[in-house]
C-alpha cells in the first residue's frame, strides 16, 4: 500500500510579497502585482513591464553573507529564501534523523539567465580570462536544487527538472510520488525563475508571446477575457515541504494539505502551441484524477494555467470540459497568473501554494480582470472577485512549451 503524502511547509517570493500572510491577502483582495520593469532599462524595449519581485536581499532572510549570495543566481537565490520559509513553517529540523531520507526536488524552465548575459557580455568585451570561475555552476538549472541540498545537509534523492512551465508541478508531483513509493520521508520541492532580463525579455517578446498592453499594466493579465493578448513575464519561486503523513504527524507537524493524484503527459504536437483540442492536458488531468481514486465531481476548484494566450486559454477549456463533462459547468476555475503573470518554471510551484491556502481558509481566489469574457471560454472562472465556498478538494494545472502537460490533485487536511 502507497504513503499518504502531505504539506507541511509553503514559502514563496513573489511580486505580491514573500510572506504568506501578506501574499494571501493580496490574492484574495484581487490586488496586481504587475508594473514598469526597473532592474534594467526597459525605455527600448517593446514590452516594459511585468511581475517583478523589487527590493530583494537574500542576506534579509537567510544566515548567508553577501559573499556567498554573489556566488548564486538570481533564481537560485528566489529559491532558497523560499525553502527557508517553508522549512521555518514546517518546523523540520533537518539534524535530526537520517539525513539519506531527507530530499530536494526544484525545477526551472531556464535557470540562470542572469548570469549567462552577464558572463556573455564579459567574454566579448573583456576576454576569456575575465569570464566568472563561479558561471557554471551559477547559471546550471539544477543549481537550486544542489544549493538547497548543501544549505540544509540533505543526503537524500536530489534532482532538478525543467519542462518549461510545468517545471515546478513535476517536481512537486516527482517528489510525491518519491515518498509515496517509499524513496524519501521528506522532500523540499518547487520551482523557481528570474527571466526578467534583457535577453529573456526581448526573447518572449519577439516570439509574440507577452501581452503589449502598456498603457495599463495592472490589467494585462487577462485569462479568458476576449481581449487578451499575451502573458505577462514574471519571477520568483514557489517552494513546499512534502512529508510522509506518520513522519509528519509524529513529529507535532501541522499538516495544511495532503497530495493525493499526480498525472503527466506531452501533445506531441508543436513546440511552441497548444494542442487546441487540449487532448494532452485533458488526459493529465483524468489521469491525476485517476492516480487519486477520485471521480470529477469531487473536485469544486481548478487553479487554472491560465496564461492570457489566445490559443492556451481556449484549449484548457475545451480539456476541461472534457474531463469534468457535465461537472464542468459547476466547477470554480481561475487563474493565479492574472495577479502574478506569468513565473515559468516556477508559476506551479507558487499556485501550489495558492491552492493550499484557499483549502485552508476554504476561499477560492478570482480571476481578475475579465471584464468582456470569451465566448469560446464559458466557464465559472470566478471573475475579479474571491469566493468564499467549500473547498475539499483542487486540481492544479500546468503546460509547458514543449507539449509538457502536469496536473496535481490535493484535498483539505484530515
Amino acid at each position: 500500500m502507497s504513503r499518504r503524502v502531505v504539506v507541511t511547509g509553503c514559502g514563496i517570493v513573489t511580486s505580491l510579497g514573500l510572506e504568506i500572510p501578506e501574499f494571501w491577502d493580496s490574492i484574495c483582495a484581487a490586488k496586481s502585482g504587475i508594473g514598469r520593469l526597473e532592474r534594467f532599462d526597459v525605455s527600448d524595449f517593446k514590452v516594459q513591464f511585468g511581475g517583478e519581485v523589487k527590493e530583494f536581499d537574500a542576506t534579509e532572510h537567510l544566515d548567508i553573507d553577501g559573499k556567498e549570495v554573489k556566488r548564486l543566481d538570481r533564481f537560485c537565490q528566489f529559491a532558497l529564501v523560499a525553502a527557508a520559509k517553508a522549512v521555518t513553517q514546517a518546523g523540520v529540523n533537518f539534524e535530526e534523523g537520517d539525513p539519506f531520507r531527507n530530499g530536494v526536488l526544484v525545477g526551472s524552465g531556464i535557470g540562470g539567465l542572469n548570469e549567462i548575459e552577464q558572463q556573455h557580455c564579459t567574454l566579448f568585451d573583456r576576454g576569456p580570462r575575465r569570464v566568472s570561475p563561479f558561471m557554471i555552476p551559477k547559471l546550471m538549472v539544477n543549481a537550486a536544487s544542489g544549493n538547497i541540498s548543501v544549505h540544509w545537509k540533505l543526503r537524500g534523492p536530489n534532482s532538478a527538472v525543467a519542462t518549461a512551465c510545468a517545471s515546478a508541478t513535476n517536481a512537486i508531483g516527482d517528489a510525491f510520488k518519491l515518498i509515496q513509493n517509499d524513496m524519501a520521508d521528506v522532500m523540499v520541492t518547487g520551482g523557481s525563475e528570474a527571466a526578467i532580463t534583457p535577453m529573456g525579455l526581448s526573447g518572449f517578446a519577439r516570439m509574440n508571446a507577452l501581452s503589449t498592453r502598456g498603457d495599463s499594466p495592472q490589467t494585462a493579465s487577462r485569462p479568458w477575457d476576449k481581449d487578451r493578448d499575451g502573458f505577462v513575464l514574471s519571477e520568483g519561486a514557489g517552494i513546499v515541504i512534502l512529508e510522509e503523513y506518520e513522519h509528519a504527524k509524529n513529529r507535532g507537524a501541522e499538516i495544511l494539505a495532503e497530495v493525493v493524484g499526480y498525472g503527466m503527459t506531452a501533445d506531441g504536437s508543436h513546440m511552441t502551441a497548444p494542442d487546441p483540442n487540449g487532448t494532452g492536458a485533458g488526459r493529465a488531468m483524468a489521469s491525476a484524477l485517476r492516480d487519486a481514486k477520485l471521480n470529477p465531481e469531487d473536485v469544486q476548484y481548478v487553479n487554472a494555467h491560465g496564461t492570457s494566450t489566445p490559443l492556451g486559454d481556449v484549449a484548457e477549456t475545451t480539456a476541461i470540459k472534457s474531463v469534468f463533462n457535465s461537472h464542468a459547468k459547476d466547477l470554480a476555475v481561475s487563474s493565479t497568473k492574472s495577479q502574478l503573470g506569468h513565473l515559468l518554471g516556477a508559476s506551479g510551484g507558487v499556485e501550489f501554494v495558492v491552492s493550499t491556502l484557499a483549502l485552508q481558509n476554504q476561499i477560492a481566489p478570482p480571476t481578475i480582470n475579465i471584464e468582456n469574457q470569451d465566448p469560446d471560454c464559458d466557464l465559472d472562472y470566478i471573475p475579479n472577485e474571491s469566493r468564499d465556498m467549500p473547498l475539499n478538494r483542487i486540481m492544479s494545472n500546468s503546460f509547458g512549451f514543449g507539449g509538457h502537460n502536469a496536473c496535481l490533485v490535493i484535498q483539505k487536511a484530515a
